[in-house]
């Protein structure tokens, strides 16, 4: 069965393909290309057991651990580079 695995770094990404045996799980998808990323995900969904047996065309995504909070980021970045004031128009005046 031939499932596809990938990593990715900032500005990079490793994709292979494998060919395992039927029955093969995502721990024997690790052994197989040596990757040692902690988090693993098939198609974008975690997975916590690496025993999990993989089906054809299975998608591997070894996943690094996140070095910073991303809202945490947003919210730093906003302080420093503030986005200018606009200047709007003043709301017409309804006549009664």
């Amino acid at each position: 069965m031939k499932v596809e695995i990938v990593r990715a770094w900032p500005g990079q990404v490793q994709m292979e393909s494998l060919d395992l045996p039927a029955g093969a799980t995502v721990a024997d998808a690790r052994a197989q290309c040596g990757w040692d990323e902690p988090i693993v995900a098939i198609f974008g969904e975690r997975i916590t057991d690496e025993r999990r047996a993989l089906r054809e065309g299975d998608r591997v995504e070894f996943l690094r651990l996140l070095i910073a909070d991303p809202k945490e980021a947003r919210r730093r970045r906003a302080e420093h580079n503030p986005l200018p004031r606009t200047h709007r128009a003043p709301k017409s005046k309804r006549s009664v």
